[in-house]
């Protein structure tokens, strides 16, 4: 059995939730494996250098082949030219790839089941409903010390859980179904609603696989 902090009309209480609903241990490799894939997956790749071809320039011969003395030159834009071209730069790429389904699936439960085996799940109600309140949010986050670093997990997309929080530094807002393996072990604690609570069980439980 897990300890989970729960926050309920102001107070903080504790209840106790079964952590083997979401397996019996971690599966480091997976969850290693898909956080390296989702972190892939945004990476931009656009980084970009200039060949000589594309160096700005004439294409004279600087010099005659032969009898000066010197090496043997055909271009000012050459690679071992300061404002030359570059050799074997990096080009614009697409660094994405994916994992089986199945795969990303086991990474997410066992990233799920590291948060409630070290009592890093909490779950609140009393989030901002009609307009955005960071103070609202975030009083919410300082009743359960977890202001340092924290994944607010909503059962729907919430954008005004989301605008409430969006400013706060190292908290991060994401609904049930956008929920993968590096958005959960990227922040130390998962602060869910009652709501997501109840869908992560009935979506990740050992049952429903």
């Amino acid at each position: 059995m897990a300890e989970v902090k729960v926050y309920s009309g102001g107070k903080v209480s504790a209840q106790e939730v079964d952590a083997s609903l979401f397996g019996d241990k971690a599966l480091v490799r997976t969850m290693k494996d898909a956080v390296v894939m989702y972190e892939a997956n945004v990476r931009q790749g656009t980084a970009k250098t200039k060949t000589r071809a594309e160096v700005a320039g004439p294409n004279k011969k600087l010099w005659k082949q032969k009898h000066t003395g010197r090496a043997r030159m055909g271009s000012k834009k050459v690679v071992h030219w300061r404002g030359g071209g570059t050799a074997f730069g990096p080009v614009p790429r697409d660094y994405s790839y994916q994992m089986p389904k199945k795969a990303r699936r086991v990474a997410l439960r066992n990233a799920v089941f590291t948060k409630f085996r070290d009592g890093e799940v909490c779950v609140a109600d009393g989030w901002p409903t009609e307009a955005p309140s960071t103070k609202q949010a975030f009083s919410i986050l300082e009743a359960l010390g977890v202001t340092r670093s924290a994944l607010v997990v909503t059962a729907e997309r919430d954008t005004v859980v989301y605008k409430s929080l969006r400013n706060v530094p190292h908290v991060s807002v994401c609904p049930v179904g956008d929920l993968n393996a590096r958005e959960v072990l990227l922040r130390r604690n998962m602060v869910l609603t009652p709501a997501a609570m109840d869908q992560i069980k009935e979506r990740l439980g050992v049952a429903a696989s």
